[in-house]
């Protein structure tokens, strides 16, 4: 190699910033920088001079090697495919790891020698082990707590249904009159005692799906005729709220390939939300229509609003936008539970609307159920050498 091309090459391996050989196809020295001879402490120790042979060097680079480590080749010690690039990571007696790399030089066909390259990626294992560790314990903490939720829901469920129960008894007048005054404790008592129970449901619901996943038992939905169900169930809330509803859906449409009573809870609970989150004398739509492919569906309300950047984290689980606490208890499972639904049926939900002027839902549902997702999104809305 002509001096001024030696000096290029020295040059270009200086810059790298990796430790970096060159060999000849003879397994000599072509060119080394100095990264490499600080990495393997090799000063004073090896002759790494341009032509010198290999062969010496490999014994003090190996030495550096962990006891243990799986026999990784060094330079002069390349195998029969010691034209296929290589790449290994090398624990060291010290406690650092390399990442090591053997690049092949070719021209022309011919084979000019190998690239050796030594990375110190010490640091970048220890975050990766300390990510592993954190998310370790994270699941852990994950299992104990949905544990906990799921042992704590039981403890207050039979509780609960005692007082649901015992709630209904005093009200059934074989038991004698009650005072309008007592008639509206009672009807506070059934009304927090039901609302408990909801909550519950929920929390059993969400530790459920995170521990299993959710059992769905699909089958032919009749979307008009469960949205109109949906909406008698709460209309007892809607109207204790003094909310007007609406329902606009055409009569029959195709039927959705669903779970009709998880669909009803998604709905119960959108429901539920725009109940609660509007002012009296307000009003709650319910719309729905086949679109191509889809059941396109949206509950829309003229409450509270959601605030445009809570819009895609209330779907997250114990999340709430802060104009929703206070005055209005819950959970924040609700939404998490629609989407968790939504997204095993296929289809998607977003939140929408404006703050202080109402929120609205949507749900795009595939009429085939989630076999029939994939077409709904290509449809789109109407990602032998020697060598250390």
């Amino acid at each position: 190699m002509a001096s001024e091309d030696r000096d290029r090459l020295q040059a270009v391996l200086e810059a790298l910033p990796s430790a970096a050989l060159v060999q000849s196809p003879q397994d000599r020295v072509l060119a080394v920088n100095r990264r490499f001879v600080d990495m393997f402490a090799l000063d004073g120790r090896a002759d790494l001079s341009p032509g010198a042979p290999l062969r010496p060097v490999v014994p003090l680079v190996r030495a550096a090697f962990a006891t243990g480590a799986p026999p990784h080749p060094g330079p002069g010690e390349l195998p029969a495919g010691r034209h296929v690039h290589r790449v290994a990571e090398i624990p060291l007696t010290d406690g650092r790891v390399l990442r090591r790399e053997v690049e092949p030089l070719r021209h022309a066909g011919a084979y000019l020698g190998a690239l050796w390259l030594f990375a110190d990626i010490t640091d970048r294992k220890r975050r990766e082990h300390d990510l592993e560790r954190d998310n370790v314990a994270l699941t852990e903490l994950a299992r104990q707590r949905n544990a906990f939720t799921a042992a704590a829901s039981h403890e207050l469920r039979t509780p609960l249904t005692s007082i649901s129960s015992f709630g209904e008894l005093l009200a059934d007048p074989a038991f004698g009159p009650l005072t309008d005054e007592q008639r509206s404790f009672l009807d506070a008592i059934r009304r927090n005692a039901a609302r408990m129970q909801r909550v519950i449901s929920d929390l059993l619901l969400t530790t459920r799906m995170r521990a299993v996943g959710p059992e769905l038992e699909f089958g032919p939905v009749d979307v008009p005729r469960m949205l109109m169900d949906a909406l008698m169930d709460h209309m007892g809330e809607i109207g204790r709220a003094g909310l007007f509803a609406v329902l606009d859906c055409p009569p029959a449409g195709p039927p959705l390939r669903g779970d009709r009573h998880r669909l009803q809870h998604v709905l119960g609970n959108l429901l539920e939300n725009a109940a609660k989150f509007t002012p009296a004398g307000g009003r709650i739509t319910v719309r729905a229509a086949p679109v191509g492919v889809h059941w396109d569906i949206e509950v829309a309300d003229t409450g509270i609003g959601i605030p445009e950047q809570y819009r895609t984290e209330i779907f997250s689980g114990f999340v709430r936008a802060p104009n929703a606490t206070g005055a209005h208890p819950g959970t924040g499972l609700g939404l998490a539970i629609v989407r968790t639904v939504v997204q095993l049926h296929g289809g998607t939900v977003t939140a929408g609307g404006r703050e202080g002027e109402g929120a609205v839902f949507r749900v795009r549902l595939p009429v085939a159920g989630p076999e029939g997702a994939q077409e709904g999104l290509q449809e789109g809305p109407q990602e032998g050498g020697a060598g250390p």
